[in-house]
């Protein structure tokens, strides 16, 4: 047998192995470390290349709106302490950042991250705006929050949870961005069957109790909230991290 022939009987061999490697790949499916998206296409109003973040505002920051009407409140129950860092997961349009930032001083820090592009660029506009030195505006991303460990005392999720596609992974990355014995504190909308709008049941993936079971899955241990009476249509639920 010629060079050539024993060469090509070795490239097809190859390719046969690549084949069924691909196959067995396929079979297996994803690495199973690897967590499946919860809610896919969650977000998908917010990454297009032509959102319109001036209709964003107008939707989220009216008197209307529950966590708007009570954003004082909400930032009360956070009970947040001069020089304090906090995160404020999903800012959006920024509607709690200028509240945040007041809260926690000059010697305090905010990050406000968003996973929108649209939403990061107003978030840094509105931070200029208001001459907010002690915010920083940090891009996010869907399956972690991109901060040191350790960097913060408190992460802050209004009305962003049942916007997570990978809500074990932001978690794990939540945990250790947090110190030891910092807080997570979540609020979202509740969602009871046969109760809550249509609109909230084909929306929001998760009620309350799953939400804890969740987060309470990734590590965090319940903690007292305070003001946790003061929402009908949301819910606040408070978590440290041991």
């Amino acid at each position: 047998m010629s060079a050539a022939a024993r060469c090509a009987i070795l490239r097809g061999m190859n390719r046969c192995r690549i084949r069924a490697l691909a196959l067995c790949l396929c079979l297996l499916g994803p690495p199973t470390g690897a967590e499946q998206n919860v809610a896919p296409g969650a977000n998908r109003h917010y990454l297009g290349p032509r959102v319109a973040v001036e209709t964003w505002v107008r939707r989220f920051e009216t008197e209307s709106r529950e966590v708007y009407a009570e954003r004082h409140a909400i930032v009360a129950a956070l009970d947040l302490a001069p020089g304090a860092r906090v995160a404020d997961v999903g800012a959006g349009t920024g509607l709690f950042v200028p509240l945040l930032a007041h809260a926690v001083g000059s010697s305090g820090r905010v990050f406000a991250l968003d996973i929108a592009p649209a939403f990061v660029a107003h978030l840094r506009e509105r931070v200029a705006a208001h001459g907010l030195d002690n915010v920083s505006v940090v891009p996010g991303e869907a399956d972690a929050v991109p901060l040191p460990p350790a960097s913060i005392d408190v992460a802050f999720l209004c009305n962003v949870y049942h916007h997570l596609e990978y809500p074990q992974s932001v978690l794990a990355s939540l945990k250790s961005a947090l110190v030891p014995g910092g807080r997570l504190v979540v609020v979202d909308f509740e969602r009871i069957e046969g109760v809550s709008p249509r609109w909230i049941l084909g929306h929001v993936r998760a009620g309350r109790e799953v939400v804890a079971a969740e987060i309470a899955r990734a590590g965090f241990l319940p903690a007292p909230a305070g003001h946790a009476g003061m929402l009908t249509q949301n819910y606040l639920l408070s978590f440290t991290r041991p």
